[in-house]
C-alpha cells in the first residue's frame, strides 16, 4: 500500500459501539452522558475518515527505533494537543503519557524484534499518540494517524492507556492498513478486529515473556472499573464470557460459526464475529505450545502481510490462506494440523 492510501483506513474504537449504546440508555444519569458524549465523538471521527483527503503521512528515515511523541489534550477535542514527552526523553509525572509511550514501544518491540517490521508500516513511521481526550471520554481509538485515548468516566472505564494490548490493538489496525487492507464491515471486517485483539493480545504476552499457557488471552484487562462484574472487554480463549454485568450487559461475542451473529449494526458485527477468529487463533497457540507469537503469530503475521488476502477476504479464505502459509514455512506436518484443526472446530473450515 502507498503512503496516500492510508488516509482511507477505518476508524477503530476498542470499545464497540453496542456497549456504549447500551450505556447510554443507562439509569445513572453520569453514565448515560458519557456514552453519549463518546458516541457523538466515535460518530464524527468516523465521518471525518470517510471524507478524509489522500495525504502522504511523513516517513522516518530510520525505522530500526520507535520515534514517538505523546501529546496531551487537556481534556479537549482537539487533536493532537500539545506535545509532552518525545523519544529517548525521560519519564514525566503524568500516568498516562508514561503507559502510552510504553505502550507504542512494546508494540514496535514486537513487530520488530519478531516479525523484522520497521513500525507499522514498515518504513519507520513514527508513533504518536494523545492523551486526555475529551471530558470522560469512554474509549480509544486509531484514526489512520494517531492513537488517541480517553480518560475513562471512572464508573465502568478507567484510563484507556491501562492496558498495553489495548495499545498494541490499536496500532494493528494500522498494520492492517498498511498490508491487506481489510474492509471494515462484515467478516473482512470481523478479521480486522480479530488481527488487532490477535496482535494486542501477543504485544501483551512478548511483554511479559508470557507461554500460551500463561497468558490470560484477554482484551483490556484492567479498563473495568471494580464495581462492573467482567474481566476484560473480550476474551480469545472464551469468547462470551469477558462481562456480564446488569448495567454493561453480557459480552455478546460467539466462539463458533453456529453462534455468528447476523446483524446490521456496528458494520455487521465486526467486535462481535472477531470471536470467532479469535477463538481460532487461541485453539492453533495452544495447540503448539510455547511462546505464542512464535509459530502462530508468524504465521498469521505471514497471512496478513503475504499479500494474497483481498481486503473483502472472508473467514473461510483467512483460514485458507493460514492453512497455505502454514505449509510454506514450516511444510506439512504438526503445525498445518493444528492450523487446520483450529479452524475446524470453529467451523469455519468443514
Amino acid at each position: 500500500m502507498d503512503s496516500t492510501a492510508r488516509s482511507h483506513a477505518c476508524f477503530c474504537t476498542i470499545v464497540p459501539p453496542h456497549v456504549l449504546d447500551r450505556l447510554a440508555e443507562a439509569a445513572d444519569a453520569s453514565l448515560r452522558d458519557a456514552a453519549r458524549r463518546a458516541l457523538a465523538l466515535d460518530t464524527r471521527h468516523r465521518e471525518n475518515r470517510l471524507l478524509a483527503p489522500r495525504v502522504a503521512l511523513p516517513l522516518s528515515s530510520g525505522g530500526d527505533r520507535p520515534q514517538r511523541t505523546i501529546a496531551d489534550a487537556h481534556h479537549s477535542e482537539a487533536l493532537p494537543g500539545r506535545a509532552v514527552r518525545h523519544e529517548g526523553r525521560p519519564a514525566v509525572k503524568d500516568g498516562p503519557v508514561n503507559r502510552a509511550y510504553d505502550g507504542l514501544g512494546a508494540t514496535f518491540a514486537l513487530f520488530h524484534e519478531v516479525y523484522g517490521r520497521r513500525s507499522i508500516d514498515d518504513a519507520g513511521l513514527p508513533l504518536n499518540a494523545t492523551v486526555h481526550y475529551g471530558r470522560d471520554y469512554d474509549n480509544a481509538f486509531w484514526n489512520g494517524e494517531r492513537m488517541v485515548f480517553g480518560d475513562g468516566d471512572g464508573q465502568i472505564f478507567t484510563d484507556f492507556t491501562a492496558a498495553v494490548d489495548v495499545i498494541g490493538h490499536e496500532l494493528t489496525h494500522g498494520v492492517t492498513q498498511y498490508t491487506a487492507g481489510l474492509a471494515y464491515r462484515g467478516q473482512s471486517g470481523a478479521l480486522n478486529e480479530s488481527l488487532s485483539d490477535v496482535f494486542g493480545s501477543l504485544v501483551k504476552q512478548y511483554a511479559l515473556q508470557q507461554t500460551a499457557e500463561q497468558a490470560d488471552w484477554l482484551i483490556g484487562a484492567g479498563l473495568l472499573t471494580p464495581r462492573v462484574h467482567g474481566v476484560a472487554l473480550r476474551s480469545l480463549r472464551e469468547p462470551g464470557t469477558a462481562y456480564d454485568d446488569e448495567v454493561l450487559g453480557k459480552d455478546p461475542q460467539p466462539s463458533t460459526m453456529d453462534g455468528y451473529v447476523h446483524t446490521f449494526d456496528d458494520n455487521g458485527g465486526v467486535h462481535i464475529n472477531s470471536g470467532i477468529p479469535n477463538h481460532a487463533f487461541y485453539l492453533v497457540a495452544t495447540a503448539l505450545g510455547g511462546h505464542a507469537w512464535e509459530k502462530a503469530g508468524q504465521i498469521w503475521y505471514d497471512t496478513l502481510t503475504g499479500g494474497l488476502l483481498r481486503p473483502n477476504a472472508d473467514f473461510a479464505a483467512f483460514a485458507t490462506a493460514t492453512v497455505s502459509a502454514t505449509r510454506a514455512r514450516y511444510g506439512e506436518g504438526r503445525e498445518a494440523e493444528a492450523v487446520a484443526k483450529g479452524w475446524t472446530q470453529v467451523g469455519v473450515l468443514g
